[in-house]
């Protein structure tokens, strides 16, 4: 699904983030990039979504040559992105909408979709996200967890099949994290998407990544992986093997920086 072939990227001050960097995702993995602060981590999920391209070497995404965003690569950020004058079912409509304009041109949406009633690509996702009750509300209305879940009906709508996500939860309290954890895993294994989610949290790297790509301090040349496939499982907090993995994922962390 995704080949990162000898990749180099430098930030305009001149700092290196990658490296000659190589890094391989199969069709409907799971994975978590963590790593502190100023890694590269959120670069290189840009460089994935095609916001940003490589100084050197090759991304492929899909089988072809990434040279700009693709129309079934789904982006989520921690901000929402949400317009806060737009109500929750018109802000999960928009880029269908962004879609419909542009019209079935294999650059902004694929070449073999027409979508004639937006809403019933919309409401049902609503519905599935519990937020048919509120779709008629704003942004300013509803809870965090709320239009966390409105930007993620706005990109499941586009029926992606590559879902990246930049540390999606990290400023929703604790209770609303953990129910949006739950549903991310529901998805993944709902629709086998390829998913791949940017964290600075070792707890959240070990739940949601079934492979964790650990970055360290820049430049990042080889991938360090750790493989954590127990992950997805609706009790895997309560078990042994989760307090493990995260223990080796923190030892991984510090290794590397």
């Amino acid at each position: 699904m995704i080949i990162l072939d000898q990749v180099s990227f430098a930030y305009p001050d001149g700092t290196q983030v990658l490296d000659r960097f190589d890094w391989h995702v199969a069709r409907g993995e799971a994975w978590a990039v963590l790593g502190p602060s100023g890694c590269g981590k959120t670069t290189l999920l840009y460089l994935l979504a095609g916001l940003r391209a490589p100084a050197a070497g090759e991304i492929r995404v899909g089988g072809e040559r990434l040279e700009r965003p693709r129309p079934t690569t789904g982006l989520i950020l921690q901000d929402f992105g949400l317009l806060p004058w737009a109500t929750v079912r018109e802000n999960a409509a928009l880029g269908l909408r962004v879609r419909g304009f542009y019209g079935p041109d294999g650059k902004h949406a694929p070449p073999d979709e027409v979508v004639e009633r937006i809403h019933e690509r919309v409401d049902p996702w609503l519905q599935h996200l519990g937020l048919l009750e509120v779709a008629d509300h704003y942004p300013a209305q509803i809870s965090g967890g709320q239009r966390q879940r409105t930007a993620i009906a706005r990109t499941l709508a586009l029926n992606p099949d590559l879902l990246l996500m930049d540390e999606p939860f990290a400023s929703l309290d604790a209770p609303t994290r953990e129910t949006l954890q739950n549903l991310t895993l529901q998805l993944h294994s709902e629709r086998e998407l390829t998913t791949v989610i940017v964290t600075h949290a070792i707890e959240e790297a070990a739940l949601l990544g079934r492979k964790v790509l650990i970055m360290g301090r820049p430049p990042t040349r080889r991938a360090m992986i750790i493989d954590n496939p127990a992950a997805g499982q609706g009790s895997y907090r309560e078990t042994p093997e989760y307090l493990a993995i995260i223990r080796r994922l923190r030892q991984a962390l510090e290794a590397s920086t």
